[in-house]
């Protein structure tokens, strides 16, 4: 089974996670918004990161999420 996401990838997100538990970490364009406070909105700004680098990184919105339908008894 190959790899879904790059080790690059995974250090770009490693870093964000210590950018954001330092304070530096910084939501919208340019950094222009708030200081980011939750753990999965640092997760996702390293994973853009690591996709506009180019890195190999799923395109966003395609994970494991999927949805369940009822089954209708006849």
């Amino acid at each position: 089974m190959a790899r879904k996401y790059s080790k690059s990838a995974s250090k770009d997100v490693a870093s964000a996670v210590r950018r954001k538990k330092k304070g530096k970490l910084k939501s919208g364009k340019g950094g222009k918004g708030g200081t980011v406070k939750s753990r999965k909105q640092a997760i996702a700004i390293g994973l853009s990161e690591a996709r506009k680098k180019g890195k190999k990184v799923p395109r966003q919105g395609t994970t494991k999420a999927k949805k369940k339908t009822k089954k209708r008894k006849a």
